[in-house]
């Protein structure tokens, strides 16, 4: 997919592939947590479920926005090939494809580190031409505050939805 990823260009595409990603994933995200919830007997808050996955589908790109800042920095830290944020954004925007499959409670975070760690190491290797290891260690340092933060969503979101 990589191979002749145009990194340079306009950011519309990448967003609308983001909304359409998270879309699927707050339509199909309710409906798994109400039968999941009905199944173990837990009450779920339907509202804050609601709005809960409103809030992800709408934020998504801003999300997606402030990883590819922080991978930025690791980009510029560790490759040094002048990128420029439009390119981190583009990097990450398809890499957060396999996240249609977010909904999947235990496959969730298998599929967040598949697209932010793996799919970003191959992303930059082919942009930059970067060596593995190098392509590695750049994804790996973007990858560990990137991951902290969604683990404190998954902390907080807990609460949001089951009352």
């Amino acid at each position: 997919f990589y191979l002749n990823f145009p990194a340079d260009g306009s950011l519309k595409e990448p967003v609308a592939f983001v909304l359409l990603v998270s879309a699927v994933t707050a339509i199909l995200n309710p409906v798994v947590l109400l039968v999941n919830g009905a199944i173990s007997g837990v009450e779920v808050n339907l509202l804050g479920l609601i709005g809960l996955n409103a809030a992800f589908l709408v934020l998504s790109p801003v999300v997606i926005g402030v990883a590819s800042g922080v991978y930025l920095l690791s980009v510029k830290t560790f490759v040094g090939k002048d990128p420029n944020f439009a390119q981190i954004f583009r990097i990450l925007a398809y890499a957060y494809g396999p996240m249609v499959l977010f909904w999947l409670p235990v496959v969730n975070a298998l599929v967040f580190a598949y697209s932010f760690l793996v799919l970003v190491v191959i992303g930059l290797q082919s942009v930059y031409q970067t060596p593995f290891l190098t392509a590695l260690v750049t994804a790996l340092v973007g990858f560990v505050p990137v991951s902290l933060a969604y683990m404190l969503y998954i902390v907080n979101s807990g609460s949001v939805a089951f009352l």
